[in-house]
């Protein structure tokens, strides 16, 4: 097994990916295990960011996006959802400190104004709190959908044209993301690698565009046992690949 550290060689520094996205999955499932309901899974989940974060911000990863809660997840039984929404209220008033003072800055993706009053307000005190860090940023997609995502950045366009801002032939790749809700991140936008825990192998309506050329691994590990060791182990592995974004290296 290969182990980063902060003080990792120029040439180790490039095989860190610069932007980590994980589908935090199985919750539910790991309550189960321990015959608990669902809501105990999710707090433990909770915690497990914490761990995460602080692992991924050591080792020089410059952006960690975790899919918290996606569009589809308003349809699980109210009560799960409720305790959904106040997780991050806990979860803020409690680490924000820490980020703090491990110079880690807080975004959000997704649609936050759908969010209830009191999570929405626990988002954007976290997004305000930390927005003079310069370190890692932790980018939480909330009330996220990666189809709805495109579609709205396809009207988004759409309106340009329409007002005369843009010609249609004007639109590129470029252009087009630079309306997606990642342009906030830059050059960063488009995660290096993407984790899925729980065994499940889909990408589950999450940065569908920006996952074009997006390295994966699929760990069997539920969310809440996935620790700071595989999270190193998945970096190594990355760290082996050869990227080629469609084209063919000279040899």
């Amino acid at each position: 097994m290969v182990f980063f550290n902060a003080a990792s060689s120029k040439e180790n520094d490039q095989l860190i990916p610069k932007h980590v996205a994980i589908i935090m999955d199985g919750n539910g499932r790991w309550a189960k295990r321990q015959h608990q309901a669902r809501v105990f899974g999710h707090k433990a989940g909770m915690e497990n960011v914490k761990k995460i974060a602080l692992v991924a911000n050591q080792l020089g990863v410059k952006v960690l996006t975790l899919f918290a809660f996606s569009t589809e997840n308003w349809g699980r039984p109210a009560t799960e959802v409720s305790y959904l929404m106040h997780l991050p209220i806990d979860f803020f008033n409690l680490f924000v400190p820490e980020l703090i003072e491990n110079n880690i800055k807080v975004e959000v993706i997704g649609e936050v104004d759908g969010l209830p009053d009191k999570t929405r307000s626990a988002v954007e005190k976290a997004v305000a709190d930390t927005s003079q860090n310069t370190g890692m940023i932790l980018n939480f997609a909330f009330n996220y959908g990666g189809r709805r995502e495109i579609v709205d950045a396809a009207q988004s366009l759409a309106r340009q044209v329409q007002e005369g801002l843009i010609q249609p032939d004007q639109i590129n790749d470029q252009l087009f993301q630079e309306n997606l809700l990642t342009k906030q991140l830059g050059d960063l936008a488009n995660p290096d690698l993407i984790i899925r825990t729980s065994g499940e192998k889909r990408i589950s309506n999450f940065l569908l565009w920006q996952a074009a050329y997006s390295e994966f691994i699929f760990s069997e590990k539920l969310w809440p046992d996935f620790s700071g060791e595989d999270f190193k182990f998945a970096l190594a592995s990355f760290g082996k690949r050869d990227r080629r974004f469609g084209k063919i290296k000279e040899s």
